[in-house]
């Protein structure tokens, strides 16, 4: 599947550009967190996961949801979708100015372990955005507990959850990060979009 109707939509609208090439995965392609295109066509009843971004004077913003085509043709689509929404909620409602990076990917890492996924989430829960898409501070258990997230620092939270040869889910916001909590700046429904 192809990127590039939002690649040609984001050149239209007026700003200063894609801040990265977007990825669109569905069915088995979305069981890889940065799927290349291909020429395999979507399926009624599966997950689609859209990664995009736009650049509008300088500063670069970062978003993915995961849709479905039709009804979900399994049930576990809307758990594990379900899952993955509560992981980052959580996770944004336990961001402050001064948590460590690791400390706050635990927060999502530790709800997807709850719900019996986390051996499928196999990236950081985020990384700051500005003037690159990818930049610190990051939210990586990898993250030295000396690296905490500043206040009117950007950053994403993507939890996500990729099952080897099935799909994936992945559900992204960029957040701004506040003395008490965070402010989501990415304003799109997080529930599944179901497209007929």
């Amino acid at each position: 599947m192809d990127s590039a109707c939002h690649d040609r939509e984001g050149d239209t609208v007026g700003d200063h550009g894609l801040s990265f090439d977007s990825i669109v995965a569905s069915g088995p392609h979305g069981s890889m967190p940065h799927a290349h295109p291909s020429e395999r066509r979507v399926q009624r009843g599966e997950l689609i996961t859209i990664d995009m971004g736009a650049r509008y004077k300088g500063y670069c913003a970062d978003m993915t949801r995961t849709i479905c085509l039709g009804e979900p043709s399994e049930a576990r689509m809307q758990e594990i979708y379900d899952a993955v929404l509560n992981a980052m909620k959580t996770c944004e409602a336990g961001l402050y100015a001064g948590i460590a990076g690791s400390a706050a990917d635990a927060l999502a890492r530790n709800a997807l372990n709850v719900a019996g996924l986390s051996e499928y989430f196999v990236h950081s829960t985020g990384h700051g955005v500005g003037l690159q898409t990818h930049e610190g501070p990051n939210l990586s258990p990898r993250s030295p507990d000396t690296m905490v997230l500043p206040a009117g620092t950007v950053v994403t939270v993507e939890p996500g959850v990729y099952i080897p040869g099935w799909s994936g889910v992945r559900i992204e916001d960029c957040v701004l990060v506040k003395e008490n909590g965070v402010e989501v700046l990415t304003q799109s429904p997080t529930e599944l979009v179901l497209q007929r």
